[in-house]
């Protein structure tokens, strides 16, 4: 199992991204955060494979959170 964080505060994207990736079965854990503070909270929290981070976020951007 591949445990991803979507990043973004578009809701549109990282919607249409989860579908995406939880269409193939078994394969992928998608977590979402809407701000750089909540993916910074979760990535603390959790053990990610893989994270997608937004750029251009309110607050703190993705850079900063990286």
């Amino acid at each position: 199992m591949i445990r991803i964080l979507i990043a973004d505060d578009h809701a549109i994207v990282r919607k249409g991204l989860v579908q995406i990736l939880t269409d193939v079965p078994d394969t992928f854990t998608v977590d979402e955060a809407d701000c750089g503070e909540e993916a910074l909270g979760r990535a603390l929290l959790n053990d990610y494979d893989l994270v997608l981070l937004d750029i251009s976020m309110p607050g703190k951007g993705g850079l900063e959170v990286l």
